[in-house]
């Protein structure tokens, strides 16, 4: 949207008249209370932000001042909200968004703050309404330059430090460059002296060509003579009056009016832009109306200046404000003699969406204003005057013979109301209704004078038929046929099991199991197509029977193929299939072995019960240097923080699981804080060496999918590690003690929860600390264990305020029992 609304206006006018003078703020409105903040665009907004923050005027401080000025406290919610949205809305914006505390704050505060009433007044430049013509001369893409590489002009004046070319040609051959001195006088060679100020170049012309007939030149007699103009001199120009930067410019000699104007930055807010003086020789000798140029094109008074002329830039005299539906919004100067038909000329004219019947005009009636309404036949008749105000309204968004008709119709929409227009001829215009039309009732809803709405059931088959009376149509009725489709939930199938895509699908009438079945795109490897169940919805269970039935279950064989079957059974909503696996289908089983056995790698089971000692029989048993008490199995279905079972080295896997727990016992001090799937162990404690002496006990367990063995090398340190003060690998030494160990890594640290201490054994197995009397007794340590030392919980002391509770709860129970044992005496 490229203007504001009218009640927008006053709403910005109102900051302006905070910062500006007496004069500028003199038709300001004081009063917000009826403004609609919705009417400013979001690109409106968005740039007003951006001229307050390079001012220095925060969110709240616009706020409060708007507030003060009659805003609603609904309109400044409003206008809150859609400052936060803009600021969460843009990156670039987001460093400010700490100005929305202060915008909560300020809503207590009932004063304007001073730096508002100093605000600089670019602030407020997007809310004030622009004045028409203002923008020409503050147009960076118009510079108004006069064009140095034209052709010299004949009706150009020539003075001091112009530059003159004289082309003498035929039978003599001259080319002469002089310079127009200080006096006025050009000097020619053989010639003499010459004055050409003030004469034209066509008078200069002449005289230069009676010169030099006159010393003996053939002019005319086969030599001829050509002058024009070289280097142009400057001229010193005055501005004054209401113009921007008021002074004295240098111009070049071809500069003309518009050049000057541009150069002091146009005609200032109270400038006027239609009766600019041009002085010469204390006359005035042009007055140039912008507004030509800016309606028209028309640059008749754009003339040419000269050296010392004036350009005088009265204040205005009249101006009037057009706002709303007209395509340039804008502040208008009007001379007299003018109409409000020249103010809408000026503006371009009324938009699409103009209401053009009357306009409200908004009068200064002595000390107060007053509303009056222009009607169109008056546009050529009324004269504006001092500080009128004109509004044009938008047309109402209402239509004076729309009736709409929706749902199933082959062309819904929105149909003129004709004379006579019953439902039936509706449906006729509409292209009749659709085959999944719901022809039992529809509905129209009606606009009653009151503007409620009431509602009218009719039945569509017999008014269609004319079996039953038509209905006469209204303005803004609307006509609504529902769908079949949309009074009954949507039909679906289920299929469940061995198919490609299992899922819901849509249904159709006649859709068999096979059709499904090919719609979930058909059987996979192991499904069976006999005995597919199809469980279909009750409709008559006995809600007093226990027993009742839930669903119909039936039993189903299809081909393998999906041929037609002979059942050919048929389904209906809401059926739920379900295939099955075909019986003694098996997937293959596969499980590794890492480490210490002669072929390590992968192996499929070839039986449900093999088991570990099988395995590893396949593998070519366990080498020389295996660490058979170390061996574990890793089960993969036991949750835990994966580890990669691609890795074949025994000692990298190790070292992965050492990581694996110190970054678990950085990261958490507290295992409470632990999620389950974390305190999981994926190692299953096995003690393999009794295994391969005894194979097949129930220690000897059955092997599952993804179940890696690992048989390390022979390990020969133990790790020592949490509270103590050096953690360490130590060289393994059967005689050595649990303690032992932790004082080769330099003892318990002060922190040590001794009586938490437990190992990590080889096999993936733990073994914590058990009491025994007053005595902590420690677990036994293999090579290649892992002892830990957790540390012990923080806890708080009392505070100040902790201690003198506690201290008055047990004075007061200390003064009830005295009284209860006085009382006993």
């Amino acid at each position: 949207m490229n203007k504001l609304k009218p009640l927008l206006i006053l709403l910005c006018i109102a900051l302006y008249s905070i910062c500006a003078d007496s004069v500028k703020a003199q038709t300001v409105p004081q009063n917000l209370s009826g403004v609609v903040i919705s009417d400013l665009s979001d690109d409106q907004l968005r740039q007003a932000m951006q001229q307050a923050a390079s001012s220095g005027l925060s969110d709240a401080q616009l706020l409060q001042t708007l507030k003060a000025r009659g805003l609603s406290d609904s309109q400044a919610q409003v206008l809150q909200t859609r400052i936060q949205s803009l600021r969460q809305s843009s990156a670039s914006q987001q460093s400010k968004t700490a100005n929305t505390e202060i915008i909560n704050e300020s809503r207590t505060l009932n004063y304007i703050p001073d730096t508002i009433v100093k605000a600089d007044e670019k602030v407020i430049d997007i809310f004030k309404p622009r004045i028409f013509g203002a923008d020409l001369f503050r147009n960076n893409n118009i510079k108004f330059e006069p064009n140095l590489k034209i052709a010299t002009p004949v009706n150009y004046i020539v003075g001091p430090d112009d530059q003159l070319n004289i082309n003498v040609f035929g039978n003599s051959l001259v080319n002469w460059k002089l310079a127009v001195s200080p006096e006025g006088n050009i000097n020619i060679p053989g010639a003499g002296i010459l004055n050409v100020s003030g004469k034209t170049i066509e008078q200069v012309t002449s005289l230069i060509k009676n010169k030099l007939a006159a010393n003996n030149y053939a002019i005319g007699r086969g030599t001829n003579v050509n002058v024009t103009l070289g280097d142009i001199r400057s001229i010193k120009v005055i501005m004054v009056g209401e113009v921007s930067k008021p002074g004295t410019y240098t111009l070049p000699s071809l500069a003309t009016a518009f050049t000057a104007l541009y150069a002091a930055g146009g005609p200032s807010d109270i400038g006027s832009f239609r009766q600019i003086e041009i002085l010469r020789n204390n006359r005035i000798v042009r007055r140039l109306d912008v507004y030509d140029f800016l309606t028209k094109g028309d640059q008749k008074d754009n003339i040419a200046l000269q050296d010392q002329d004036i350009i005088r830039v009265p204040t205005y005299r009249t101006r009037v404000e057009l706002a709303g539906e007209v395509k340039v919004p804008a502040i208008f100067e009007v001379l007299p003699g003018e109409k409000l038909a020249d103010i809408i000329r000026f503006a371009g004219g009324f938009t699409d969406q103009a209401y053009t019947a009357r306009i409200k005009v908004s009068q200064i009636n002595e000390q107060q204003r007053r509303i009056t309404d222009v009607l169109e036949n008056d546009f050529k008749n009324y004269v504006p005057l001092r500080g009128d105000r004109f509004v044009v309204d938008r047309i109402l968004d209402r239509y004076e013979n729309r009736v709409t008709i929706n749902g199933a119709v082959f062309r819904p929409g929105e149909y003129e109301l004709q004379k006579g227009l019953t439902v039936s001829q509706l449906i006729s215009n509409a292209a009749g209704l659709k085959e999944d039309a719901f022809s039992g009732r529809g509905s129209i809803t009606r606009l009653k004078p009151d503007n409620t709405t009431e509602l009218l059931s009719f039945d569509v088959k017999a008014v269609v038929a004319k079996t039953a009376p038509d209905i006469l149509l209204q303005r803004e009725d609307v006509v609504n046929i529902s769908s079949i489709f949309d009074l009954r939930d949507k039909y679906r199938l289920t299929i469940k099991g061995e198919v490609r895509n299992e899922g819901e699908y849509a249904y159709s009438e006649g859709i068999s199991v096979e059709d499904l079945i090919l719609k979930a795109g058909g059987f996979t490897e192991g499904a069976s197509s006999k005995r597919i169940e199809v469980s279909r919805r009750v409709t008559d269970s006995d809600p007093t029977s226990r027993a009742s039935n839930l669903a119909q279950v039936f039993v189903v064989n299809v081909d393998n193929e999906l041929k037609a079957g002979e059942a050919d059974f048929k389904l209906k909503p809401f059926d739920i299939v379900s295939v099955y696996t075909l019986p003694g289908y098996e997937r293959q089983i596969t499980v590794k072995v890492e480490g210490e056995v002669l072929y390590p790698g992968y192996y499929t089971v070839k039986k449900k019960n093999e088991k570990i000692s099988d395995i590893i029989a396949r593998a070519g048993g366990i080498t020389a240097s295996a660490d058979v008490d170390g061996g574990t199995l890793k089960r993969d279905n036991i949750a835990i923080l994966g580890i990669d079972r691609n890795k074949t080295d025994t000692a990298a896997i190790e070292k992965e699981r050492i990581d694996r727990l110190s970054r678990l016992k950085q990261s958490y001090k507290d295992s409470t804080q632990l999620a389950p799937e974390q305190l999981r162990n994926s190692y299953v404690g096995i003690d393999l060496k009794s295994i391969l002496k005894k194979p097949g006990t129930f220690i000897d367990l059955i092997m599952e999918d993804n179940d890696v063995i690992r048989i390390p090398k022979q390990q020969q340190i133990v790790r020592v590690n949490g509270e103590v003060l050096y953690p360490s690998a130590v060289v393994y030494n059967k005689s050595k003690s649990f303690n032992d160990f932790v004082l080769n890594a330099g003892g318990y640290a002060p922190t040590a929860l001794k009586k938490g201490a437990y190992v990590v054994y080889p096999n993936g197995t733990v073994k914590g600390t058990s009491k025994f009397l007053f005595f902590n007794v420690h677990p036994s340590v293999k090579p290649g264990s892992e002892i830990y030392v957790p540390k012990k919980p923080v806890r708080r002391s009392l505070s100040a305020a902790e201690v003198v509770g506690l201290t008055s709860g047990l004075a007061s129970l200390g003064a009830i029992i005295l009284g209860i044992i006085n009382l006993s005496k």
